[in-house]
């Protein structure tokens, strides 16, 4: 059974920090990338950032490259999504999965997603 437990999103000022954990389960690391998507209320799933499984390429969308890092933990299957100077704007859920099409949330089942967490900035 494959399964994604995202944690970490909290309350925060702009300005600041959060570093969000993902642990997956039900199929090895070492033949997919992992990526983080956010869903903000009203708006559509987008992608943030991707892993590749050896961690030598990484993707970030433009309105968060420069602040956020992707990271991973092979042995863990862990994957960590570390954002710094956080804006209102990246306020939403944050969700962790598998990508189809590049780092986007198109076509990914409905089972390959978790619960989520919350990120909330403030201003």
């Amino acid at each position: 059974e494959v399964r994604f437990v995202e944690s970490g999103g909290d309350l925060v000022q702009a300005g600041g920090s959060l570093r969000l954990t993902c642990v997956f389960s039900g199929f090895s690391f070492d033949d997919y990338a992992i990526g983080w998507f956010r869903q903000a209320p009203g708006k559509e799933r987008e992608g943030v950032s991707c892993i590749s499984s050896r961690g030598d390429d990484t993707y970030y969308a433009d309105s968060v490259a420069g602040r956020f890092t992707i990271s991973a933990d092979n042995a863990k299957n862990t994957v960590y999504l570390q954002m710094n100077s956080l804006k209102p704007e990246d306020t939403a859920i944050y969700y962790c999965s598998v990508p189809i099409h590049g780092c986007t949330p198109h076509d990914i089942e409905d089972h390959y997603w978790g619960q989520g967490t919350q990120v909330t900035v403030s201003s």
